[in-house]
This record gives C-alpha cells, sequence and structure tokens, in this order.
C-alpha cells in the first residue's frame, strides 16, 4: 500500500498558481494527469550532485551544468556527446546517471555498463558491464565492487570485471531483496560494510507462504503467474540476514533465532564494521529489540534496549553513528507519541532525549564535522509542512534552516555547509535554492511559477474542522469550480484515503492535490478532501486510533467533514459523491454501506474489502490477527449482506487492476459476488495488466472514466 501511497504524493509534489481572473483554458483530462507533470519534470531539475563542498552538477537536458555556490555563472560542463567520445559507447542517449568520486573522478552507469571516468584527463578507469538480469544493484563504499541480485540470487562484480556469487538457493529462497513487502522503513535488502570487505543481506524463505494466483492474460492460453502473498493470521516468510565476507568467500548468518516469527528492520553496520544492529521485532508487533550481533561469528552480543506498545511499535530508521564517538548513535522512535531523536551508546545507555515536542521528526539528514550540528527535517513548523533543522547539540537549541513555509526536501554538502533546497508551497509551483546551514539563501538556481498560467484555475482554500471526538483538530481542503456564483448549489466530490502513512493536505503545490481533482472542480464540482485521525505526522495518538477497528474512526471524521459542508450555502447535500484508492477505496465504500442516504455516487479503486485479504505486515500491526481480533475484522468488513443491501439506488462503481500484488483481485471480486447474492447492481472495470497502480497512458484512461462516471450519475 506504500508504494501507491509514494506514487500518488509523487504526483502531487509540485506547487501552484491560482488566479482565476486571468484564467484563459480549461484542463483537459491529458493535462491533469500527465501533460502539466511532463512540462515540470522537464524544466526540473535532476541528478543534482555536489564535487565539493562548494561545487554542484545538475543534469539539463542531454547536458550537464556546473556552478558554484561563491558565482552566479553556471556552465555546460558535459554533454552526451562528451560522454560518448571518452567512453566509445555510442548507446549512451541520454546523460546517465552519475556520482562524483572526487573532483575530477566520475562514476557512471548507462544501463548494465558502468564507467569510472577521468575528466580532466578524458579517459576511462574503469569499466564493468552487469548481466541483463542484474537487479537491486548497490556499489560498495570505496566503489571497487558492486553487488546485485539475479533470479533471487546474491552476486557481486569486482572492478575486473569478475562476477562472484554469494548465494545459490533454489525457488522459494530470495536473497539480497527486501522482505516485509516494504514496511518498518525496508526499502532495500543489500548492505554494505563501512570497508566494502563484506555484504550483509537479507535472506528470505518464502516457502511457507502460500502461492497466490495472478493470470497472465498475454498468452494464447491464459497462464498463472503465482506470487507470494502472506494473508492476515497465515504463515508469514521466515526472515534472516546473512554476512558475506569477500576475503574469505565464506557466509555465516545472524543468530536471529529463526524459530520465531518476527521481522529485521534497522539493519545498520557498525563503524568500524564488527557488529551489525537490528531491531528484532515480534509477530505481533507490539515489542521491539534493538540486537547487537557479531558480523564475523554471527552471534548474538547482547540487547542493547527494547520498546513496548498495547498497540503497535514500528521501527522505520537505522542507526546513526555519530563520527567523533563512534559508539554513541542516534535513534529514532515514538516512544513519548511523537518521532524524536534519542542519544545512545552502545552499551544501551541513554544519554539524552535530543528533540521533543508536539511535532515529528520526518527524516535524518546528517551530522556536521565534530557532531557539532544534526540536521534533520520536520513538520515542527507546522504539520503540513516539512522543513530543513539544525539542532546545536551542545545546546539542544533547533533553528529553522529552511525558513520559507512549505514542503521541502534538500541534498547536502558532504560538510553539511550548503544545501540544495528544492521547494513549494500553495503559492510556489517549485524553487531550487542554495542554502547555507544558518538559512541565508546564497542563490536561487530555478523558479518554476508559471505552468498554469493559461488556465482557468479553481481557487483553493486549506482550512480546519474538529474531529468526532469534538477536540482533535483535522485539516481540510476545499477546492471551489471557477467563477462559481454562491447563490448556486453544486455537487460536491469528497476526494479520501484515511490511511496510516499517508497525508493528502500539505501546503505544497495545489494543497498537495492531485491535478485531477482540479480538473473536477473546473466541471463545476465542489471538491473537498479532510484527513482523518489515522492519516501522517500527527503524531501515536492521533494515529493508533484506527488499532483493531479500521474504518470506524476515520468515517465518524469524515462525516465531520460532511457536516461541515452541509454548513454552506452553495453545497447541493442531495448530490454528493465520494472518490478514492486502495485504502480509499476501502474508505469509499465503508462510507457508501454505513451512510448509504448521504452518498449518493461513489467510486473505490483497488479496495480492501475485508482485511483477512490484506498482507501480514501491514494487516496485523492495524487489526492484530483475525484469530485474535475476530469481531474487529467482522465490524468493518465491507461483505455485509444487510448493509450491501441499502446500496440500492446508489451508484459505486469498482475499479480494479487484475494483476495487484497489494490488494488481491479476491477482494473486489468477493464484494461484487456478495452484490450479485443480494440482487444489488454495481458497475465494475478492470485493467487487465495493471497492478495496484494504474500507471501512465492508462491513467488517463482511468482519470476519464472515473470524471464520466461522476458526470453521469452525480451531476445530473
Amino acid at each position: 500500500m506504500k508504494r501507491f501511497i509514494f506514487i500518488l504524493l509523487a504526483l502531487a509534489s509540485f506547487p501552484s498558481f491560482i488566479n482565476a481572473q486571468s484564467a484563459k483554458k480549461q484542463l483537459s483530462v491529458s493535462d491533469a494527469t500527465i501533460g502539466i507533470y511532463m512540462k515540470s519534470y522537464y524544466r526540473s531539475i535532476h541528478n543534482f550532485q555536489w564535487i565539493d563542498n562548494t561545487t554542484y552538477t545538475y543534469r539539463k537536458g542531454t547536458s550537464l551544468m556546473k556552478g558554484s555556490v561563491k558565482s552566479k555563472k553556471e556552465t555546460t560542463y558535459l554533454s552526451v556527446d562528451d560522454l560518448k567520445t571518452i567512453t566509445k559507447d555510442t548507446n549512451i542517449k541520454r546523460f546517465p546517471s552519475y556520482k562524483w568520486l572526487s573532483k575530477t573522478t566520475l562514476r557512471i552507469t548507462a544501463q548494465s555498463d558502468i564507467y569510472t571516468l577521468d575528466i580532466a584527463k578524458k579517459k576511462v578507469l574503469n569499466h564493468i558491464t552487469l548481466p541483463d538480469e542484474a537487479t537491486h544493484t548497490f556499489a560498495s563504499p570505496d566503489y571497487k565492487a558492486t553487488a546485485y541480485t539475479k533470479d533471487n540470487n546474491l552476486f557481486f562484480m569486482d572492478n575486473n570485471g569478475k562476477e562472484i556469487q554469494i548465494t545459490n538457493d533454489e525457488k522459494g529462497i530470495v536473497n539480497g531483496d527486501i522482505v516485509a513487502r516494504n514496511e518498518f522503513g525496508i526499502d532495500h535488502g543489500i548492505f554494505w560494510s563501512p570497508k566494502s570487505d563484506a555484504i550483509a543481506f537479507y535472506h528470505k524463505n518464502e516457502r511457507p507462504v502460500t502461492d497466490y494466483p495472478l493470470v497472465d492474460i498475454t498468452s494464447r492460453i491464459a497462464s498463472v503467474e503465482p506470487t507470494k502473498y502472506p494473508m492476515a493470521g497465515m504463515h508469514n516468510e521466515k526472515e534472516q540476514v546473512g554476512v558475506y565476507n569477500l576475503k574469505t568467500g565464506k557466509t555465516i548468518f545472524l543468530k536471529t533465532d529463526t524459530s520465531k516469527d518476527q521481522f529485521l528492520p534497522s539493519v545498520t553496520w557498525s563503524p568500524d564494521g564488527n557488529y551489525i544492529f537490528i531491531a528484532v521485532l515480534n509477530r505481533e508487533q507490539n515489542h521491539m529489540w534493538l540486537n547487537q550481533y557479531d558480523a564475523h561469528s554471527g552471534a548474538f552480543v547482547k540487547t542493547l534496549f527494547e520498546e513496548t506498545n498495547d498497540t503497535y511499535v514500528e521501527p522505520l530508521f537505522p542507526l546513526y553513528f555519530l563520527k567523533t564517538k563512534p559508539n554513541e548513535f542516534l535513534w529514532l522512535s515514538r516512544r513519548d507519541g511523537w518521532m524524536h531523536f534519542y542519544r545512545y551508546n552502545t552499551d544501551g545507555k541513554l544519554i539524552k532525549q535530543l528533540t521533543k515536542g508536539e511535532w515529528e521528526v520526518t527524516e535524518f539528514i546528517g551530522l556536521d564535522n565534530g557532531d557539532k550540528n544534526l540536521f534533520f527535517m520536520a513538520t515542527k513548523d507546522s504539520p503540513l509542512e516539512n522543513r530543513l533543522y539544525k539542532l546545536n547539540m551542545a545546546s539542544g537549541t533547533i533553528t529553522t534552516v529552511t525558513s520559507v513555509a512549505g514542503t521541502h526536501s534538500v541534498r547536502s554538502n558532504n560538510a553539511f555547509s550548503y544545501f540544495l533546497d528544492a521547494y513549494s508551497n500553495t503559492s510556489i509551483t517549485r524553487e531550487y535554492l542554495l542554502v547555507d546551514a544558518n538559512g541565508k539563501t546564497k542563490k536561487s538556481l530555478l523558479l518554476i511559477n508559471d505552468l498554469l498560467k493559461d488556465y482557468d484555475m479553481p481557487a483553493m482554500k486549506l482550512s480546519t474542522i474538529k474531529a468526532a471526538d469534538k477536540k482533535t483538530t483535522l485539516y481540510t481542503r476545499l477546492i471551489l469550480p471557477p467563477h462559481m456564483d454562491s447563490t448556486k448549489q453544486y455537487p460536491v466530490l469528497i476526494y479520501v484515503y484515511g490511511g496510516p502513512h499517508a497525508q493528502l493536505i500539505t501546503n505544497s503545490w495545489l494543497g498537495g492535490a492531485s491535478l485531477w481533482l482540479y480538473y473536477m472542480a473546473q466541471q463545476g464540482y465542489i471538491v473537498f478532501t479532510v484527513d482523518n485521525r489515522g492519516s501522517a505526522n500527527r503524531g501515536f495518538a492521533f494515529e493508533n486510533v484506527i488499532h483493531r477497528q479500521l474504518g470506524k474512526h476515520e468515517m465518524e471524521d469524515q462525516m465531520e467533514g460532511v457536516k461541515y459542508l452541509s454548513s454552506l450555502p452553495y453545497v447541493d447535500t442531495s448530490k454528493i459523491g465520494v472518490d478514492g484508492w486502495s485504502f480509499g477505496g476501502f474508505m469509499t465504500i465503508s462510507l457508501m454501506l454505513n451512510y448509504p442516504k448521504v452518498f449518493k455516487v461513489g467510486v473505490a479503486g483497488g479496495p480492501v474489502i475485508d482485511w483477512k485479504y490484506y498482507e501480514v505486515m501491514y494487516g496485523e500491526r492495524y487489526m492484530d490477527m483475525p484469530q485474535e481480533n475476530p469481531e474487529g475484522y467482522q465490524s468493518v468488513s465491507l461483505l455485509n449482506d444487510e448493509k450491501i443491501k441499502t446500496l440500492s439506488g446508489r451508484k459505486l462503481m469498482i475499479i480494479h487492476g487484475a494483476v495487484d500484488k497489494t490488494v488481491v483481485w479476491q477482494n473486489s471480486l468477493s464484494f461484487i459476488r456478495k452484490c450479485v447474492e443480494n440482487r444489488v447492481p454495481v458497475d465494475y472495470f478492470v485493467y487487465p495488466r495493471a497492478e495496484h497502480n494504474v500507471q501512465g497512458y492508462d491513467r488517463i484512461h482511468l482519470n476519464q472514466k472515473i470524471a464520466t462516471y461522476f458526470d453521469d450519475y452525480l451531476k445530473k
């Protein structure tokens, strides 16, 4: 589910705009789905890299631009033609991904070819070609070897082009890939040691997990493509961490007790490469042990500390070791209800809680030389924003580095003295600034703020309401049709997600909305969204109210949004529709079933129908096992005959990707079957080869279909 969340947020991450009086054109579905985003992409700064602490490069078109913090000028440094001349590789069509190893040494990756170049001498220092089937590639810290996977086994290649196979397991065993289906902050499965002399890797035994059938319709006779899908309450994968020693050629496994059903996030090497730390989490996800293991023998050394919670514990980050004191590290935890930094030593002693308050740290950026200052991203100024902050490690004073209100992302130089700051807010589409560690802007590299100047854009307003508990503040976003006549009433489209690890409303371009929602407003809809309790960046209590009863409090808060809408004189309360995908699809159908008199039309994409059909890691964190919480599963299941009957007279369309590996097709098919049994008409559309997210030009088709459905049944 996170993967789809990430794609939705990425599509809504650029900023805006809005002057209805000067507008000229209407958005098309194609504009709102792909076109405007592509224009923004081609004008943006890509692959920004620091050469040293003051000089930088970035890709522009087919060239590499070079500049300095100390100069306003930029020059074209390298072109694709230059690379072709140096490498004699005519297959290079666009400027490839790259990494500066020194002021004159550049490492580029052009498909399967990896070149190390001396730019000053215009010569190739090294060239290797990885196998075409290589995936999950990770270069060693010294860039003298590259690890990768093939057919679920782990390999590495040295700079002489020699391939070494590390594992040789048969089907059902996966090495070097993610485990736990991307949960717990896990986004890769290969971990090089600091000295580049060993590789730690995830070793996953999927054999206990039942095969789940996905159907490939592209062959003359459709065939089955089985995938491993561990459903809540059923057998789970078995995880281990292996360590391969490049000098001895031997692999050992850390003694993490394979007899237990557990997860192994936060894999971190000690700075000297002698130990590996893992946050061992039990299957119930309510007890975590931060354990230390000997990287040479695999032996368990000790437990540094434990974290427990009545609902769940969710380790999301590795350990961050200090540079001057390699026996001390920073740990991110929500143990006080908010995500904050804690300073520990490797004996397990808590030295100090470094940050505190009703706000969330979202990302560790780094420690400067001497560990004088800690840089991190957080929501300290507003839950709707993400900014860069600096903590003085001696005084504990926190200062804001990125002073402009909005949603920021940064790239630091090695000294943490300068940062590329890419930000947006509701007034700025996207700006790239160079700022120093004190927050002073050195120069603006690029300002994009005219993408929508020719369009008749709707007005948008961010506001707040109270949650159903009458005390918690919820953020809302209201998008109004252009040139709206306040004496008339308009149909409403409520766009919903509502689940953990997602935040739809931010101080960023378009208020965090997709441009398609503005298209819908142009078509005459009032478009409304509320981030209910359970959504991201508001603290643990705000989120875990959903535990064991997914949908209950989320729906209550959404109905507070409906109450707010009902207070607006220009809202037609007889024409309220709801649309959402994934968790939002679950919410859409839940609202339709539980409040059938309120919602006239709904479109649910990739919906979870019954949480017993969802995967172990996410599903059990929030619902526990079906065996442990049968009443909770039953109460929020959408396979309810009596509630389904209330859909008569309402219009509901369900959309699903037939090869969805995140919310399997069985969910919506089970619901359709129930509708048929109860003689309730429901509309259904399937994208035959789509996974959880419908991408590319298929997404234009998807958005047009949804828009047409609301036009046909809600607007009329």
